[in-house]
């Protein structure tokens, strides 16, 4: 690295390295400096990229919904290919994938910033920022514009986020100054960050496929995306496991909020991991009865016993509107009384304007899931 910022930095040869400004909200946020072998604008050709648009229907008739997504697969396809959109708004798009092979192209959105939570498999997510392993349980978060590609080790099943904002840690984590204060469930320590590998001196034709707000496009580029020799910055991928989530607990039933992970406009996520229950010795240990009056609640089971909820699987997907009460079903109370830990993992998005239905949730919809919530009639 220079010394100091824009200024020459040679090769051995003698010829400049290319210095590229990876910068966020124009020049107002954060930002890191990445330096190329060579520049990374050597465009040999720009040529339509096909989409299919997502075809979304309102929540109507208004009411709450039990996805079973196991059933949407598409098989033998990478990690772009295979996303099936369920639900979105003007914030967020979720998507099931299940990237089966290593992308041969390169992927770049510039419509805001993704999260990939990784449910079950193994891999690498290379980018210019390095290669970042990841494992199952982990969170992905992909700043926008950053060029990558998953090379999946084991077929990989993920929840993808993709969101028209920025992908932050709470506020209420964080001090003045930006670092995580003591009452956190993480700490700094608890977040991966690329291994620069390298730099990939070749030169030849590589694909980019890039896309914003709906416009698409594939980039055949001259200079590896991979041909950094270094970078220094804060705005990179980073990878976070539910394992280093140090879930908080009270004497009573904690709510959500206490279980934050991110945050994005439009959007705050949670996870639900093992931990300890209320230790209140009349505390009820499930979740009492909620009206989200004010949100889409979006609930990813991922492992364990789902005690408050009966009929959901691996995979499930549950969207609690608002309008809609939920809560514990009948005899959940009753039972989860005098237990003292639970093992489940799910992982949670509320979002702050009405969720739209894509075609693929409307498929593997379970279409009785309002209903589990009556009570069996007493002779």
């Amino acid at each position: 690295m220079p010394h100091k910022r824009h200024i020459q930095f040679r090769r051995p040869d003698g010829g400049l390295y290319a210095e590229e400004l990876f910068s966020t909200k124009g020049f107002e946020s954060v930002y890191s400096l990445i330096y190329h072998l060579r520049p990374p604008t050597a465009t040999l050709d720009v040529r339509p990229w096909e989409r299919p648009p997502i075809r979304f229907s309102p929540n109507d008739p208004l009411r709450n919904r039990h996805f079973k997504t196991p059933q949407v697969a598409r098989d033998g396809e990478d990690a772009i290919e295979s996303r099936a959109p369920l639900l979105g708004n003007d914030d967020v798009v979720l998507s099931i994938a299940n990237a089966q092979r290593p992308m041969e192209y390169f992927y770049r959105n510039t419509g805001g910033d993704e999260l990939l939570f990784i449910h079950s498999g193994a891999g690498i997510l290379e980018s210019q920022f390095g290669e970042l392993a990841y494992r199952p349980h982990d969170y992905l978060v992909i700043p926008t514009g950053t060029t990558y590609r998953i090379v999946p080790a084991s077929p990989t099943r993920m929840l993808v986020h993709e969101m028209t904002g920025t992908i932050t840690l709470p506020r209420k984590y964080r001090n003045e100054f930006g670092q995580l204060e003591e009452h956190a469930p993480y700490y700094e320590r608890d977040f991966r960050a690329p291994m620069l590998k390298p730099p990939v001196e070749a030169q030849g034709e590589y694909e980019v496929r890039v896309t914003s707000g709906g416009r698409h496009a594939i980039y055949v580029v001259q200079n590896h995306p991979c041909d950094v020799v270094g970078w220094d910055g804060y705005c990179y991928p980073y990878a976070f496991n539910l394992e280093e989530f140090a879930p908080i607990t009270g004497k009573l039933h904690q709510p959500p909020p206490a279980h934050a992970t991110f945050e994005a406009p439009g959007a705050a996520f949670c996870a639900f991991v093992p931990r300890m229950f209320d230790y209140h010795p009349l505390a009820i240990p499930v979740p009492y009865n909620h009206s989200s009056v004010d949100c889409d609640e979006v609930l990813y089971y991922v492992s364990g016993n789902f005690m408050s909820r009966r009929g959901v699987e691996e995979g499930s997907i549950t969207l609690h509107s608002s309008g809609a009460p939920h809560g514990p079903q009948p005899g959940a109370v009753e039972s989860s009384l005098g237990k003292t830990s639970t093992d489940e993992i799910a992982v949670m998005v509320d979002t702050f304007k009405p969720l739209l239905l894509a075609e693929a949730a409307i498929a593997c919809e379970d279409p009785s899931y309002f209903r589990s919530w009556i009570e069996a009639p007493t002779a």
